[in-house]
């Protein structure tokens, strides 16, 4: 869209039946952090029992690993009250794993080989037997490596009210559900469209400890610090890149969003086609196996995006039938690496900005995106991923080469419209400081959270290891002197008790073997 309809669509926001339409946005956070000894090294000791359950506890679970810890919050329309629950989650966590530590950067701690990463384990109950055996399939696939990578992800949704007006005011007459899935879906193209911007500003894994190469080689232009910590000079998010979740083993998935139906059948598509990389692996029907199926991808779950559309699903339904029962509910945005000058792993400037930046998102005019476009914007990531500070860094924008200062400036120039709105329907001032703030980090790529890290790094002259150690000492010392805020050690205690509880009725409920439960999960999928 150009910048005219775009200044125009937030125009017909300003009258009064509009201006407090976007009152209202709703958000939740999850954050990974593996569990770490005192000396550094990655955890092997099983899911913490003071945590409770990982299958049944809503609050504080397991991701790949049972050293990978993830921290869920309650969906609120306090940024505050989210934070803050975070805190609280890890403030009581870190009581109950006694020596150990959260690692607070995304990039693993020294990992000597891959079977240090014990598989998370989820109980005898069937749906927790097949969480982990979905885990060795991703073990099998993709290296256990890989999957040690932490990072944030955060959900958001924008208010019936603000569809409601968006809809009038494009003289939509048709039904709501499918304006708000058509919305989001222009939203995630232009997220993806401009997503290397999330990566310049917010990206914080610049570095690694080599123990996480093993051996896999990588044309990135690496530079050596200590005894073996690896760093891109300009770079920004090695999590982001080919070396992360981004990776190359789903390339040829072309899942496309330009409507839910494209979106779905896409998805679709890979959980029902025979892979020829993994058709070798053993399945489910054999006696030892390796993976839950041979299918290109296992179960939705696996396929790797920095952004999704998604819809709370009922019992036993898959992510994509939910979004065809229901449509598009929220979206979660998962390109934010952990912070690591925040406690929490992200702070409440991000979010203010994520904010900011999705408005413009939906706002902006979003043209469909074919195979090649979404090319374009991976291409751009990697450029930023491995060069993203450097000067005069071009990117490629609808076909032509465009320096990122000057697009980004651009952005910048309707991130501060959004924020003026935003503000004013929140009768506050935080939403137009922060972009003014971080517009500044285009200019001076040393302002970004990639910069701040390379040259704190180098600054100690320690391994990243070290220095990363020394951040989780101080953050567990900072967890141990803040009160809690929202919840409290008892209430955590509770939820813990009762996910043992609830994990222990679900094996009790269990009235089939393992292998026909799979039997029927797939078969009805």
């Amino acid at each position: 869209m150009t910048t005219h309809d775009f200044t125009k669509a937030l125009a017909a926001l300003a009258p009064e039946q509009h201006k407090y339409a976007i009152k209202g946005i709703q958000r939740g956070i999850e954050r990974e952090a593996l569990r770490i000894k005192p000396n550094g090294v990655i955890s092997q000791q099983g899911h913490p029992k003071g945590v409770g359950c990982a299958l049944t506890n809503g609050h504080i679970t397991t991701d790949f690993s049972e050293s990978l810890l993830e921290f869920i919050t309650p969906v609120s329309e306090s940024a505050e009250e989210t934070l803050n629950q975070l805190q609280d989650l890890q403030k009581f966590t870190l009581s109950q794993i006694g020596d150990e530590l959260l690692w607070p950067i995304s990039m693993p701690c020294f990992i000597e080989h891959q079977d240090d990463i014990v598989l998370a384990q989820f109980g005898d109950s069937n749906i927790g037997r097949m969480k982990t055996l979905y885990r060795e399939g991703l073990k099998n696939r993709y290296g256990s490596m890989m999957q040690a990578i932490a990072g944030v992800h955060f959900n958001i949704s924008f208010p019936e009210s603000f569809w409601l007006s968006l809809q009038t005011i494009k003289g939509d007459t048709g039904s709501l559900q499918e304006f708000i899935s058509a919305g989001y879906l222009g939203l995630i193209r232009n997220f993806k469209r401009e997503l290397w911007l999330i990566s310049y500003l917010f990206g914080a894994s610049p570095a690694l400890c080599n123990s996480f190469l093993q051996g896999r080689s990588t044309d990135l232009p690496f530079k050596k610090l200590g005894k073996g910590t690896l760093y891109l000079e300009v770079g920004t998010a090695l999590r982001l890149g080919n070396l992360g979740y981004t990776n190359s083993a789903q390339s040829s998935l072309k899942v496309l969003y330009n409507s839910l139906d494209e979106y779905v059948a896409g998805l679709k598509s890979a959980i029902h086609s025979p892979s020829d990389i993994y058709g070798q692996l053993a399945d489910y029907k054999d006696a030892q196996p390796k993976q839950l199926n041979k299918n290109v991808l296992q179960i939705e779950n696996e396929f790797y995006s920095p952004i999704r559309p998604k819809r709370n699903a009922k019992s036993g339904e898959t992510p994509t039938d939910a979004l065809l029962r229901g449509g598009i509910e929220y979206i979660e945005i998962r390109a934010l690496d952990v912070n690591p000058f925040a406690a929490t792993g992200i702070d409440i400037e991000q979010i203010h900005f994520l904010d900011v930046f999705l408005t413009y998102c939906l706002l902006k005019d979003s043209p469909t995106m074919d195979w090649d476009s979404q090319q374009r914007s991976t291409e751009n990531l990697d450029t930023v991923v491995s060069q993203g500070r450097a000067l005069e860094v071009m990117l490629n924008r609808s076909g032509n080469s465009c320096s990122l200062a000057t697009w980004g400036a651009e952005i910048f120039a309707q991130l501060q419209q959004v924020a003026a709105y935003m503000d004013n329907a929140y009768g506050v001032s935080y939403y137009s400081e922060t972009i003014t703030r971080l517009s500044q980090w285009i200019a001076d790529p040393e302002l970004t959270y990639s910069g701040r890290y390379v040259s704190q790094l180098k600054g100690s002259g320690i391994d990243n290891g070290y220095f990363a150690l020394s951040l989780a000492k101080s953050y567990q010392q900072q967890h141990q002197d803040t009160p809690y805020k929202v919840y409290s050690d008892s209430y955590l205690k509770q939820q813990a008790d009762q996910s043992v509880i609830a994990e222990r009725e679900l094996k009790a409920a269990d009235n089939q073997t393992f292998n026909a439960f799979l039997d029927d999960y797939f078969a009805t999928k």
